[in-house]
C-alpha cells in the first residue's frame, strides 16, 4: 500500500497536517480498500501546535525514520517556518528524496523544502503572503506567487489552507485516476476540478447581484463540451460581452473561459478512458478536442500520458464502445 508520511515539525498548523489525512485517507478502491496509509511523523519528543489556534501536543508511533520508507511526503506549514529547519529533518528529506519519494509542501511548508536546496532551479508556490520571502531566502527557487499550486513531478508544492486540498485531490487522480479523485472530493464536499494554474485570491462578486452569476454557463459549457465552443459563443449565452465575459470569469473562477474549458474537457476525457471502451478518436470528439492528434497533444502536456497509456493504467471497468445516442448534452 502507498505509504504517506506528514511530517509534523514543532509549531506544526492542525489543518495543514489534518488535510493529507482527511485526503488520502478516504481514497478507496472498487473493493472499498483503501488506497493509502497515512502516518503522521514527528522530531524526537513530538510537536506543539501553536498556541493561537490551541496548545496541542502531538504524538505518534513514527518518527523522521519513516520518512525514508514512505512513498510520499508531506510537509505541512508550521509556524516556524522562518527558522532553519534542524538538521536531522533536512537529512531525513534529502534521504527520501535521493531514494525516490515524492515530496509535497502545504502552504509555508514550502520553506522547509526549499531549506533543503531541492526545489533550486525550479519553479514552486506557498502563500501569496510569503512568497516574496521565500523568493528572498531562497533566490534559486522560482516562486509563482499567484496559482494554487504546482506539480513538478517529484516535487510538488501548493498555496495556504483549501490549495492543499486541491494539490492532494490532483495526486490522488495522478495516482488512480479522475474518477477515484472525484469520489474523494464528493466525500469532503468540495469540489473535484480546481486546477493548478488558477489564481490564489479569488474575488466573489456580490451575490445580490444577479448579473454576474455565471453559475448557468457554466453549466451551459459542461453541457456542450463536444462543440467547438468560441469565447463569442460563451459571451454570447452569458448575454455579455467577451471583455466583460473574461472579467467576470477571472474574479468569479480565478481562471479564462478558455482554460476552464480546457480543463472540463481534460476531465471529461479522463471520465470516458477510465470507464468505457470508446475509441480514442471518439474520446477525442466527445469531449471536444476534435481529433486523437489534438487530444494526445493535450494529455502529453498536462497528464503527462497519451491517452492510451491513461486508459491503460486507469479503466477499472472496459466497457463496450457506446452507441452514438449517448451524448454528454
Amino acid at each position: 500500500m502507498h505509504q504517506v508520511a506528514v511530517l509534523a515539525l514543532d509549531g506544526v498548523i492542525p489543518f495543514d497536517m489534518a488535510v493529507p489525512g482527511q485526503v488520502f485517507g478516504m481514497a478507496s478502491g472498487e473493493d472499498g480498500a483503501p488506497l493509502y496509509e497515512i502516518r503522521v511523523c514527528t522530531p524526537p519528543g513530538g510537536a506543539l501546535t501553536p498556541a493561537g489556534v490551541g496548545r496541542m501536543r502531538i504524538r505518534t508511533g513514527w518518527g523522521l525514520p519513516a520518512l525514508a520508507t514512505a512513498d510520499t511526503v508531506m510537509i505541512p506549514g508550521h509556524d516556524g517556518f522562518l527558522e532553519e529547519p534542524p538538521g536531522e529533518v533536512l537529512d531525513a528529506l534529502l534521504e527520501a528524496a535521493g531514494r525516490g519519494a515524492r515530496i509535497a509542501s502545504i502552504c509555508v511548508g514550502a520553506f522547509v523544502l526549499a531549506a533543503t536546496g531541492l526545489l533550486d532551479g525550479r519553479r514552486a508556490t506557498t502563500h501569496w503572503q510569503h512568497a516574496r520571502a521565500l523568493a528572498e531566502r531562497h533566490p534559486a527557487v522560482e516562486v509563482d506567487p499567484a496559482v494554487l499550486f504546482v506539480d513538478g513531478g517529484d516535487l510538488l508544492t501548493s498555496a495556504g489552507v483549501a490549495a492543499g486540498i486541491d494539490l492532494c485531490l490532483h495526486m490522488v487522480r495522478r495516482d488512480h485516476g479522475s474518477a477515484v479523485a472525484a469520489r474523494v472530493a464528493r466525500r469532503n464536499v468540495t469540489p473535484p476540478q480546481r486546477d493548478g494554474g488558477q489564481a490564489q485570491f479569488i474575488r466573489h462578486e456580490d451575490p445580490a447581484d444577479a448579473g454576474t452569476a455565471l453559475q448557468p454557463t457554466l453549466a451551459w459549457m459542461e453541457a456542450n463540451l463536444h462543440r467547438p465552443l468560441t469565447l463569442e459563443d460563451i459571451a454570447r449565452h452569458a448575454a455579455v460581452s467577451v471583455r466583460t465575459l473574461s472579467r467576470r470569469f477571472r474574479a468569479q473562477t480565478g481562471t479564462t473561459p478558455l482554460r476552464w474549458l480546457l480543463r472540463a474537457r481534460l476531465l471529461r476525457a479522463q471520465h470516458l478512458l477510465e470507464s468505457t471502451g470508446l475509441p480514442i478518436e471518439r474520446v477525442a470528439a466527445e469531449s471536444g478536442f476534435g481529433s486523437a492528434v489534438t487530444l494526445r497533444a493535450h494529455f502529453a502536456r498536462s497528464v503527462g500520458a497519451s491517452p492510451q497509456s491513461y486508459r491503460s493504467a486507469f479503466q477499472t471497468r472496459p466497457q463496450e464502445a457506446e452507441s452514438d445516442s449517448v451524448r454528454w448534452r
